[in-house]
């Protein structure tokens, strides 16, 4: 895997139990032919200790691989939407901050309850109130059910920006998830948001390996990074109100 040696993330401001999150998310993460995670060596309150990844230069064929093992990763399911890492019973969480893992039957209210409300709630201030409108009008539709289909729980890393993709020698290993029951469409849109590299190669290939993708998914990108997009309104601010509402818009 390109993996040796090891490294150590170390934080004494870290939020309670981030760390353990972070680890049980690795260990659900790990399914037979699934996308490779770093191993998990250690974990207390402060620090978490992975064996080291060294990377190297992305390829095409290395993105197609972890197109069809993402698949399967998925494919792996959850107990629920929402649903946090088999047995895990501590607080999830995205960034650093706290994220809910309430088991929900279908999938666009949790999404509507669980990740977009919470965060707006959260960055009012930068979306103003047209903009505060407009997610609690997006909200209404996805918990009437307008954006939901018959694709059971993923097994989501939740966080998979192309910084958490690593690109070693043999493929592609992930770290840092956000891991819970989801959306498939949730991992593909945040890969895109910033811009992964080969990105159409590992679509195709996670096109050609998954079974439940709904046939206009690429139309349902925007509005799977409206989440991610809130989550950074919160952290940074700055523009990324303005993000948010021109995401949400064509799905009102």
């Amino acid at each position: 895997m390109g993996i040796v040696d090891h490294y150590t993330k170390r934080r004494p401001d870290a939020p309670p139990g981030l760390f353990a999150a972070e680890a049980a998310g690795l260990a659900w993460l790990r399914v037979p032919g699934g996308a490779p995670v770093a191993d998990v060596i250690e974990v207390s309150e402060t620090s978490i200790t992975l064996e080291r990844v060294v990377t190297a230069p992305a390829s095409s064929s290395a993105a197609a691989q972890f197109g069809t093992a993402l698949a399967r990763t998925h494919d792996a399911g959850a107990a629920a939407f929402g649903a946090a890492p088999d047995g895990f019973t501590g607080q999830s969480y995205i960034a650093d901050l706290p994220m809910s893992t309430e088991p929900t039957p279908a999938w666009g209210r949790f999404f509507a309850e669980q990740r977009l409300m919470p965060y707006a709630r959260l960055a009012a201030h930068e979306l103003g109130s047209t903009g505060m409108r407009i997610i609690e009008s997006l909200c209404t539709r996805l918990s009437d059910g307008i954006y939901d289909d018959d694709a059971p729980p993923a097994r989501l890393h939740g966080d998979l920006w192309s910084g958490n993709v690593l690109f070693t020698r043999s493929g592609a290993v992930m770290i840092d998830p956000s891991a819970h029951g989801g959306h498939r469409v949730s991992d593909l849109a945040m890969l895109s948001l910033f811009g992964a590299p080969y990105l159409n190669r590992i679509f195709e290939a996670y096109e050609n390996a998954s079974t439940h993708l709904p046939p206009d998914w690429l139309g349902l990108i925007g509005l799977h990074q409206v989440y991610p997009l809130l989550v950074h309104t919160v952290l940074f601010g700055g523009g990324y109100g303005r993000r948010v509402v021109a995401a949400a818009k064509p799905y009102l």
